[in-house]
């Protein structure tokens, strides 16, 4: 018998310097601030963990649920792997300026380092202002000497790939990839759990007070993977109403899913499914409890729920699971 319903959480929002209003104005976060940069939607990063927003488990956190529910919630081969770690962190991001160039570690050299998950994650984009860039891997063969040789030679914007993006847009990220969002992007991440990000150049920022952040270069080049391929653009299919393959990778899956009228849906995967609406809205039906999202907003739906329906008319949405 399965206790859990489509679950939704509170964001967790963050000003950075390099946000906006994107976050709040078109996605409906509730902020005045102007440099909003990111909306955490299901996280369980410490001191950054998501309470339920929906029905009777309102007001209690998602360790609560992992710990109370274990693989009724991630399903038990997830519970197997991963015990009650949640082992993915699904953030919007409105990058009004450019963010710094980085990088994160891989699994084992984050677990080693910080006793974290690594960061291998993925991009969908929103929205995008004219002539908006995303900055994602070299722009040719690259290996350590030539990188470290434009780094001291303060040249290392010569040698990184700038791709011009558009909404629909969407990049695979592995671990160890240079990259990083151009201002003007709002966009949908799906990431491993993890906060750990060495920042290689930040454009020569300063504060009020002349002071530039911290580059961890010295860090930073051990988690670098040179020989990585130039496969990072997704391209996937738009079918209606059936799930369109976009990343299948040992942290994740995502499928593109656009739902116009009303779709039947199965949870074959022994996992939880993630959906994060990025246009329109949509109802998701568990039969004992519905529950609506609308662009900007994400439902996690337990393992334990097998059959379920979403009713829509041209809804997009992101399905993910493990």
């Amino acid at each position: 018998m399965c206790n859990l319903y489509p679950l939704k959480f509170n964001p967790i929002l963050m000003d950075k310097f390099w946000g906006g209003s994107k976050l709040s104005k078109r996605l409906r976060k509730q902020s005045t601030s102007e440099n909003l940069g990111e909306s955490w939607e299901i996280s369980t990063v410490p001191e950054n963990v998501s309470v339920v927003a929906n029905g009777t488990l309102k007001g209690t956190d998602l360790q609560y649920l992992l710990n109370e529910y274990k693989s009724d919630l991630i399903g038990l081969k997830n519970f197997e792997r991963f015990d009650t770690k949640f082992p993915l962190l699904i953030k919007f991001i409105d990058a009004k300026k450019d963010l710094s160039i980085q990088l994160h570690p891989d699994d084992e050299l984050a677990k080693k380092r910080h006793n974290s998950f690594g960061k291998t994650e993925m991009w969908y984009v929103m929205q995008a202002d004219e002539d908006s860039n995303l900055i994602i891997g070299f722009n040719r063969d690259m290996d350590k000497k030539t990188y470290l040789k434009h780094l001291a030679n303060k040249t290392l914007t010569e040698i990184l790939n700038f791709d011009k993006v558009n909404e629909g847009d969407s990049y695979f990220i592995e671990a160890g990839r240079v990259h990083a969002i151009g201002g003007g992007v709002l966009l949908a991440e799906i990431q491993q759990t993890s906060d750990v990000t060495y920042r290689v150049y930040d454009w020569d920022r300063a504060d009020a007070d002349g002071k530039e952040r911290e580059l961890h270069n010295d860090i930073a080049i051990d988690a670098f993977k040179f020989d990585l391929k130039n496969n990072f653009r997704i391209d996937y299919s738009k079918n209606p109403n059936v799930s369109n393959k976009m990343v299948q990778c040992p942290f994740f899956t995502t499928n593109y899913l656009p739902v116009d009228g009303t779709v039947e849906r199965q949870n074959t995967y022994d996992s939880f499914i993630i959906y994060i609406c990025v246009k329109g809205k949509v109802k998701v039906d568990s039969r004992q409890y519905s529950e609506t999202i609308s662009e900007g907003e994400t439902i996690l739906m337990p393992s334990c729920i097998k059959d379920f329906t979403l009713i829509s008319t041209n809804a997009k949405l992101l399905e993910v699971y493990i």
